[in-house]
């Protein structure tokens, strides 16, 4: 077991950047997006869908497009067929056509890029919308999912009882600098070692921050 040190945040992203821990494809992909439509639908996707799933679901579905006009006016079981199996896919598929028909009816085909605009859409919450914001805009914002959730509170960087509270207090405590890159870092970190059961903490680059190792 490590002895714990005082928790410095830049420490602990220079480690897990130097870690160079294998990303999975999907996470790469939201990376390489660079657009906030595609960030928008493929993160419906991905809610309560594990990564390894979401991925292919997402390349069918950039087969039928990739901006609003070809789902706005998209035949819903087209797109059903396309993202199966992903969770609640014939909710997301309704649900990707109808914010694609308001992107480009109602909104000259921009996404907004406000939070407050974003979860106006149907099932679109706080993290998906975050998300957008940091990857598709490159507008500092801090998406908190799972990992991100776990890790800080396994850390003891935060002590929050979910995601919308975690994200409240990194908001207050966590350097902006950090704001845009945080969610890639921890969810690597935490799909390869920090995982949520069996965590793998005498691999964990980090492990001499942790509270949970005190």
């Amino acid at each position: 077991m490590s002895q714990k040190t005082d928790i410095n945040i830049d420490k602990i992203v220079e480690l897990l950047i130097d870690a160079k821990q294998p990303r999975r494809e999907f996470v790469q992909l939201m990376e390489e997006f660079k657009d906030p439509y595609l960030v928008l639908i493929a993160c419906i996707l991905s809610l309560r869908t594990n990564d390894l799933t979401t991925y292919p679901a997402t390349l069918r579905m950039l087969e039928i497009g990739r901006e609003p006009k070809d789902f706005a006016y998209c035949d819903v079981e087209k797109l059903e067929k396309a993202i199966y199996p992903v969770g609640f896919y014939k909710n997301k598929a309704r649900q990707i056509v109808e914010l694609s028909k308001i992107i480009v009816e109602k909104l000259d085909n921009k996404v907004p890029d406000t939070i407050e605009e974003l979860i106006k859409f149907n099932g679109v919450g706080r993290k998906t919308a975050n998300l957008v914001l940091a990857k598709g805009f490159g507008i500092p914002a801090i998406c908190v999912d799972v990992h991100v959730h776990r890790i800080c509170n396994r850390l003891g960087y935060v002590h929050t009882k979910n995601p919308e509270e975690t994200e409240f207090a990194l908001r207050e405590k966590l350097p902006q600098k950090y704001w845009l890159d945080i969610n890639t870092l921890l969810v690597t970190h935490g799909q390869n070692i920090c995982k949520p059961i069996k965590p793998k903490c005498e691999e964990c680059p980090i492990n001499n921050y942790c509270e949970k190792l005190i």
